[in-house]
C-alpha cells in the first residue's frame, strides 16, 4: 500500500492550451521558440495560412497529414504541382480541403523559390520585421494580445509584394508568435522567462 503520495502542481501557463494534450505539447515545446531556418519557416507559413478561419487545434491534428500531403512542404516538389495533384489534395480527407488555400501553397512554394533565387534568405526577409531579435511583449492577460501589429502588417505587405497569398496581417502575426518572433506568453506563464532568457 503507497501512502503519502506527493501532488505535483502543474505549471502555470497560457490559458489557450486547455487541456488538450496536444495543444500543450504545442505550447510547452514549439509556439514562441525561434526558428531561423528558412524551410521550416516556410512550412509553418503555409500551415498558418491553412489555419485562417479555423482553430489552431485543428490544423494541429492534422498537421502529420499535411507534412505527408505537401512533401514535407517541400518548396522545391510543391512548385512542380500540376492539375492532378491539386485534384489528389482536394480529395484527401486528412487535410483542409479548402481550392483557395492549396492553390496559395503552391503559389507561396513558387514565391519562395523566386525569393532565394534572388539571393534572399527567407528567415532574413522575415526576421528584418523584427530587426532580427525576438520582441518580447509583456501581457497579463489573454484579452491583452492583439491579432495584428505594425511588424505584422509590414511583413504581410511585403509578402504580398513577393507574390505570396494567404498572408494577411493577422496570419502574419499568429505566425510571428509561432516562430518566436514575438514572445506572447502571458508573463505568469512558465514559458515566458524560459524564452526570455
Amino acid at each position: 500500500m503507497v501512502s503519502g503520495s506527493v501532488k505535483t502542481r502543474s505549471p502555470k501557463r497560457c490559458p489557450w492550451p486547455g487541456a488538450d494534450p496536444g495543444m500543450l505539447a504545442y505550447h510547452d515545446e514549439e509556439w514562441g521558440v525561434p526558428v531561423r531556418d528558412d524551410e521550416r519557416l516556410f512550412g509553418k507559413l503555409v500551415l498558418d495560412g491553412f489555419q485562417a478561419g479555423l482553430s489552431w487545434a485543428i490544423i494541429l491534428r492534422k498537421r502529420e497529414a499535411f507534412l505527408r500531403a505537401f512533401d514535407g512542404f517541400d518548396p522545391e516538389r510543391m512548385a512542380r504541382y500540376d492539375a492532378r495533384k491539386r485534384r489528389g489534395l482536394l480529395g484527401d480527407t486528412g487535410i483542409v480541403r479548402n481550392r483557395q488555400k492549396i492553390d496559395a501553397a503552391i503559389q507561396n512554394s513558387r514565391s519562395y523559390l523566386a525569393l532565394r533565387d534572388e539571393g534572399i534568405s527567407f528567415a532574413g526577409f522575415l526576421w528584418d520585421f523584427v530587426d532580427g531579435r525576438t520582441k518580447h511583449n509583456r501581457w497579463r492577460e489573454i484579452r491583452d494580445l492583439p491579432a495584428r501589429s505594425p511588424e505584422s502588417e509590414r511583413m504581410s505587405k511585403a509578402l504580398v509584394e513577393k507574390g505570396f497569398r494567404f498572408v494577411g496581417p493577422t496570419i502574419c502575426y499568429a505566425f510571428m508568435q509561432a516562430v518566436g518572433m514575438v514572445n506572447d506568453h502571458m508573463t505568469h506563464c512558465f514559458r515566458y522567462k524560459e524564452l526570455k532568457r
